[in-house]
Parts: C-alpha cells; sequence; structure tokens
C-alpha cells in the first residue's frame, strides 16, 4: 500500500511540473538594434540596461495584449520593446518579429516593477504619444545589426550642451532606437553651431535630424 502511494504522489508531483515547465515556455530573441532594457512594461520606466545589436537574450514570457517582454539578458532581468526582437517560429524555422510571436511561442509574463533589485519602477509622465517606425525586423532582411537611418558621433561640445541643457522628458509609446522617427507634436530644442536637434524622450536624451525627424542618436 505504501509503494503504491508513493508512487501515486511521484506521478502526481511529476505531471505537476511538466505543466509547470509548459506554463513557462521561453524562447531566445535576437536584438535588431542596440535595444533598452527597462525595469517595467512601458516606456516610463527606467532604463537598465541595453541589449547590444545582434545579441540574444531568453524571452521568459510577454505581457498579455502589450508589446513588453520579459527577458534575461546576461544576468539583467527587465522588459523588452517586441519590435526589435526576432525569434525563430518553431513550425518553419524561420525568424519573425517577437511582436508576431504566435501564443505558444512564448508564456505570459505578469507585470512586475520589481524585476530588477536595483530599480524601483516607473520614473513617472503620461504617455503623450507615439514612436514611429524604426529598424522594425531588420535582421530578417538585411541582417543581422542591420538600422535605419542615419548614426552619428556627435562632437563633445554637443554632448556638453544636451547634457547640461535637460529638458522635461516626453513619454511616447515604442522605445528609443536609432531610426525611429519622432511625431511632429513634440517640440525639439536646437544646438548651437550643430545641425541636429535635441529632445528628452522616455527618459533619455536623443538627437534629431530636424528633416526626418528620426533618432540618430542615444545618449545612454
Amino acid at each position: 500500500m505504501k509503494n503504491a502511494l508513493a508512487k501515486t504522489v511521484l506521478a502526481t508531483t511529476a505531471g505537476l511540473l511538466m505543466t509547470g515547465t509548459a506554463l513557462a515556455q521561453t524562447a531566445t530573441a535576437t536584438a535588431t538594434t542596440d535595444l533598452n532594457i527597462r525595469s517595467g512594461p512601458g516606456p516610463q520606466f527606467e532604463a537598465i540596461d541595453v541589449i547590444a545589436s545582434g545579441d540574444s537574450a531568453t524571452v521568459t514570457g510577454c505581457v498579455a495584449d502589450s508589446m513588453w517582454c520579459e527577458i534575461d539578458y546576461n544576468g539583467t532581468v527587465g522588459y523588452a520593446y517586441s519590435d526589435y526582437l526576432t525569434v525563430q517560429a518553431q513550425s518553419e524555422g524561420e525568424a519573425i518579429v517577437l511582436t508576431e510571436r504566435p501564443p505558444e511561442l512564448v508564456g505570459v509574463a505578469e507585470p512586475s516593477t520589481t524585476a530588477n533589485s536595483t530599480v524601483t519602477g516607473a520614473a513617472g509622465g503620461a504617455i503623450a504619444g507615439a514612436l514611429v517606425g524604426g529598424p522594425v525586423g531588420a535582421a530578417i532582411g538585411a541582417g543581422l545589426g542591420a538600422t535605419a537611418g542615419v548614426v552619428v558621433d556627435p562632437p563633445e561640445s554637443a554632448r556638453t550642451y544636451v547634457t547640461s541643457n535637460p529638458m522635461e522628458p516626453v513619454y511616447l509609446e515604442g522605445e528609443v532606437v536609432v531610426g525611429a522617427q519622432v511625431p511632429e507634436t513634440v517640440t525639439v530644442q536646437a544646438i548651437p553651431d550643430y545641425e541636429y536637434e535635441y529632445v528628452y524622450i522616455n527618459g533619455q536624451p536623443v538627437l534629431i535630424d530636424p528633416a526626418s525627424r528620426e533618432i540618430v542618436y542615444i545618449f545612454r
């Protein structure tokens, strides 16, 4: 009788463990551009690290009805914007943008503001619009590390001016990446004797091409 009971308990435990594993399904994602990891699932949360373009991270789940997914990148646990991550589709083995993930590919993440003990959560600020485009799925069509738009290396004078003259940050849905376009409704500031302008978006100063309104540099 005791042996039979023990076998029943073991079988039940094994079943629960298998169920837990299925619910905690993970996937490996590759960043199509340098991509922020934030302390929570939204642009108003603090950026705590960056996934380098072409690097991979483990996706532990995505927030339901959201473009934010919980990831683990070399021990840093936080949230990244799924438009700039690609994963391998299980059925065909082809890379797809994580935003277009099938439901069975990754589990559902419960939003948490304490994923990383070094941060405290939301920085504040209402969402005032959305960033447009960016290198969505760029790695699929043009090779890993491909990004849209112009990439610049600002001179020290421009760096000093931007960091010495902070602006009230504007929070936009999406993520600040090189190539993303800033809406016309966002006011940008000129930099003396420099061709690019700047604004603080989602808590970070960025350089903007005034003609295209594209982000060309991010101060991290």
